[in-house]
């Protein structure tokens, strides 16, 4: 499967494939977008993320919908109409991204410094 994360060392890792999915650089943050709202429309959400491009948006929402974390209905309407709603399963997830949030807001100062111990001018 093209999907599945196939780890030479621990091949029979689970963790890794669910891992590979939502820990990527815009999974996270496409689900805490999509909890906003009930429901979004791919041009709002690309909005509430200006510098995510619309190829990796899709590319990001296809993927958290084949995991299940994401459902998307399509309206048989001219001009088409898609909406974007997070499962149960991605609503489980949100007190973990919160709390990272967290984690983030009072360790950045801290890891901000240490960087620019490695900043070489």
């Amino acid at each position: 499967m093209k999907y599945l994360v196939k780890d030479p060392y621990f091949p029979q890792c689970p963790i890794r494939n669910v891992l590979s999915h939502i820990a990527d650089k815009w999974s996270l943050l496409v689900i805490y977008e999509l909890n906003k709202e009930e429901k979004m429309r791919f041009g709002i959400l690309k909005k509430q993320i200006p510098d995510i491009s619309q190829k990796m948006l899709t590319s990001t929402l296809r993927t958290l919908e084949m995991d299940g974390y994401v459902f998307r209905k399509a309206y048989a309407e001219v001009p088409p109409r898609v909406e974007y709603m997070l499962t149960e399963r991605a609503k489980s997830l949100l007190p973990i991204i919160e709390q990272l949030i967290d984690w983030a807001s009072h360790n950045m100062s801290a890891i901000m410094r240490d960087r620019q111990r490695f900043i070489v001018w």
